[in-house]
């Protein structure tokens, strides 16, 4: 396989040089101050064909003769549009005035990064985006992004989704919607699930893999990724889309903008429903979301208010296939919610064993640029959470729900057979906010930080029982409740001290506080407070290379589910990275050596709670050692290659573990979930205007589900390609344009797993001695499969 990439990547290289007859068109793009901006996205409309411009502000694009539009993406409300007639090299300058500024970036402006920033770091906007959102979560969008790595319970994208990045998995990934944080604050996890459709809502994304700059949220251990939600309109819309697929999938959603009213007041909002059977048995979905907007923006002002959020209805699928004879007769098997017979024969299913959960989410955000150096940020956030998820249950204890035994025709009876609801209602509130300086291109400084607070309470109760006890309705077999405040202070200075060399400085610091009380938790009362410094060096080669050195030091404290394993230590992590990066008109290539040690890490066990979530410990010394590239390379002026490549080695020190009643060294072992090679390649052929045809592979080596490196813990490696298609029509009469897509996945209907669990379990022997035992459990994912999908833009 690595000969294989290997030779596709000299090949499709040699083949960059063989192109149609092009002009060159050449420029500057320089701020109202007339200084050069890195950074700014040039592509020709209609076309995937494009370019980025350097540290000085220079883009060169080759381009056909012929007529076209260049857009210029940066910083504003609409992007800038230059029409241009192409006949021999032209040069096209585009220096803006003020009117042109626009805040929507502001709003992550603090915690991301642009141009040669020495972090490493990608981009996805809603234009790469919107070929292939035709329902699936974010997540599974993300899938061809360097490092990452996709997943989903129900096997075919819709429902319940999870991602990894350098094998870490969500939980140790940052996630910020405009600089609020989102994942949860108690377990760290994120549940794309609460926000179907979400995708259709998003400007841009950013991934920071590693460390990255301080964020608002809990630490990023693997990466820090930040969603831009949609920007104010200056053009009124509207948009209806409509698309089905494989498994009674079905997805609608309704867009609109009132553009901005007397020049200052925009109006904006979506609503969307994803139903699917998912690809495993009974794994259905039953999705709805909203995203309102309300925006106020002059010359120098943007204040919006954003109230959006989901209800999730899915039948669980967390127990996977647990026997693995039924990968080759049953591979879609889900044992949740069955029902056996005394001889342990599955009877029937209960129809209500779903996950039921609804999620609010209210952003203030007001933006001011003060003068030519200044601006701010100021948000307040509110988030309100709340359901559960049901669970028919056989022969339970009487006693795990605190009821006593009863008599029964002269029988004394300690079980019963009930339906049970484990509930979590919560809420997440506070503030950040940010100030930045800007004096030209020479220095840059940004001042920020955050304040933060969860309340949350986890309770139970018995809605049916089959033998009651003592019981009443309504009673709560447990009631648990959790507190944490999250505040945190950051300063990032960017000083260019000469034309070649510039200095990057990143220091936050943390202070976490949580409570909890419960039968898992114990009675936690802990305090944190975290100093994470961050530095970095760019070295300006020429105006198309561009080498970086970096250092960040991060520290992360224990979730939940850790306390409950018995894992309440915070890890730290020192992350050493060292780029380089090639950008001309017709080929962009971004490589980097990661080299991530942690102490006390806490990594996947393989094992899952009684409720499905992963559970971690702390295993003192590891690191991950890894090389990334990925290129963007314009092969033609019909073909767009973008293929990426992450090799690396994950690695736990002195790993120690208790097999058959024996601690035993095992020396250096493989990270769970962590493989060793993850590719992704797209190719993109542009044949006429509005047309365009994708092809993507995803390609993923074999990986532990435990950190004891046994054969049985081992995860297959995976080849899986899908086929992408878009034609955007533009009638000019009723709708402006109508673009329909189509999505064909596993083409070669691949019969693959990209999860599983694995756990271990001791049994005692008659001679007083311990055998130890390997149970896995896998998430098999759907064969050929197909999404179709229509948008009417009125």
């Amino acid at each position: 396989m690595k000969s294989l990439f290997a030779t596709l990547f000299f090949l499709l290289l040699s083949l960059s040089a063989i192109t149609a007859q092009e002009y060159k068109v050449f420029g500057t793009f320089k701020d109202p101050q007339q200084v050069p901006m890195a950074g700014v996205s040039v592509t020709l409309e209609d076309s995937t064909m494009g370019t980025v411009t350097d540290s000085s502000g220079y883009y060169e694009l080759w381009v056909p003769a012929g007529e076209h539009t260049f857009v210029f993406s940066y910083f504003t409300s609409e992007p800038l549009k230059r029409r241009l007639k192409v006949s021999k090299n032209t040069e096209l300058n585009i220096h803006l005035n003020e009117d042109d500024i626009m805040l929507d970036e502001v709003l992550v402006s603090a915690i991301r990064v642009s141009g040669q920033a020495p972090v490493t770091y990608s981009n996805l906007t809603a234009d790469e985006i919107q070929p292939r959102n035709l329902g699936q979560d974010i997540p599974v969008l993300m899938n061809y992004m360097p490092s990452v790595v996709t997943t989903s319970d129900a096997g075919a994208g819709v429902g319940y989704t999870g991602i990894r990045v350098r094998g870490s998995d969500a939980t140790r990934v940052n996630v910020t919607i405009n600089g609020i944080p989102y994942n949860d604050a108690e377990s760290h996890g994120t549940f794309w699930v609460n926000m179907p459709d979400f995708a259709s809502s998003v400007q841009d994304l950013q991934l920071q893999r590693g460390v990255g700059t301080s964020t608002n949220g809990s630490g990023a251990f693997g990466a820090s990724l930040n969603l831009l939600t949609d920007k104010v309109s200056e053009e009124a819309f509207a948009e209806i889309s409509t698309g089905a697929g494989s498994f009674n999938t079905f997805r609608n959603n309704i867009k609109f903008s009132t553009g901005l009213m007397n020049d200052h007041i925009e109006v904006s909002g979506r609503l969307s429903r994803i139903k699917s059977d998912g690809y495993v048995d009974r794994a259905s979905s039953d999705l709805e979301s909203y995203f309102l907007q309300a925006a106020y923006v002059d010359k120098n002002t943007l204040i919006k208010a954003l109230l959006f959020g989901g209800h999730e209805i899915t039948y669980q699928s967390w127990n996977g296939v647990e026997d693995p004879a039924l990968l080759e007769t049953h591979r879609t098997f889900n044992s949740a919610g069955a029902i056996y017979d005394e001889e342990g024969n599955i009877v029937d299913y209960y129809d209500n064993e779903v996950d039921d959960y609804k999620q609010d989410h209210f952003q203030l955000h007001w933006g001011q640029a003060w003068n030519s150096n200044w601006s701010t940020n100021l948000a307040f956030h509110y988030t309100r959470g709340r359901g559960f998820f049901e669970q028919y249950r056989q022969d339970d204890d009487f006693e795990t729900y605190g009821l006593t035994p009863i008599m029964v025709d002269g029988q004394l009876l300690n079980t019963t057979d009930l339906i049970r609801r484990r509930w979590l209602d919560n809420d997440f509130y506070g503030t950040t906010f940010s100030a930045t300086y800007a004096d030209n291109s020479a220095f840059n400084l940004i001042l920020g930080g955050a304040w933060n607070k969860y309340e949350g309470d986890h309770f139970g109760e018995i809605i049916w029982a089959r033998y009651a006890s003592d019981s009443d309705y309504h009673d709560r077999y447990y009631d648990d409740n959790s507190l944490k405040t999250d505040f945190n202070l950051y300063a990032k200075a960017d000083v260019k001290i000469s034309e070649a060399w510039s200095l990057f400085g990143d220091l936050q610091y943390r202070t976490v506080h949580y409570t909890a009380n419960g039968a898992e938790t114990g009675i936690v009362d802990d305090t944190f407070d975290f100093f994470n410094p961050k530095f970095g060096v760019t070295y300006t080669l020429n105006d198309t290379n561009h080498l970086y050195l970096s250092y960040a030091r991060a520290h992360r404290e224990p979730n939940r589910n850790d306390y409950e394993g018995g894992s309440p230590n915070p890890e730290k992590l020192n992350d050493f990275e060292l780029g380089w990066r090639f950008n001309t008109s017709g080929m962009r290539i971004n490589t980097n050596v990661y080299y991530m040690r942690y102490k006390d890490q806490l990594v996947l066990t393989g094992e899952l709670n009684d409720v499905g979530a992963p559970l971690r410990e702390n295993v003192g010394d590891s690191y991950r050692l890894g090389l990334e590239v990925d290129a963007m390379v314009m092969l033609s002026d019909h073909f767009v290659w973008r293929p990426n490549v992450a090799l690396s080695e994950n690695r736990n020190l002195d790993f120690y573990f208790e097999r058959n009643g024996i601690l035993t060294d095992l020396g250096n072992t493989h990270i769970s979930y962590s493989p060793g090679i993850v590719a992704g390649n797209m190719i993109t052929w542009m044949p006429v205007t509005g047309l365009q045809m994708s092809f993507l592979s995803k390609y993923v080596s074999s990986q532990y589900l435990g950190n004891i490196d046994t054969n049985s813990s081992k995860l297959d490696a995976y080849f899986v390609n899908d086929l992408n298609l878009q034609y955007e029509w533009k009638p000019q009469w009723v709708f402006d344009s109508i673009i329909l897509s189509g999505l064909v996945n596993n083409i070669f209907d691949e019969k693959y797993i990209s999860n599983g669990y694995y756990y271990t379990y001791d049994v005692p022997e008659a001679d007083d001695s311990v055998t130890t035992y390997d149970g896995v459990g896998y998430y098999p994912q759907a064969g050929i499969n197909f999404l179709v999908g229509a948008t009417f833009k009125f």
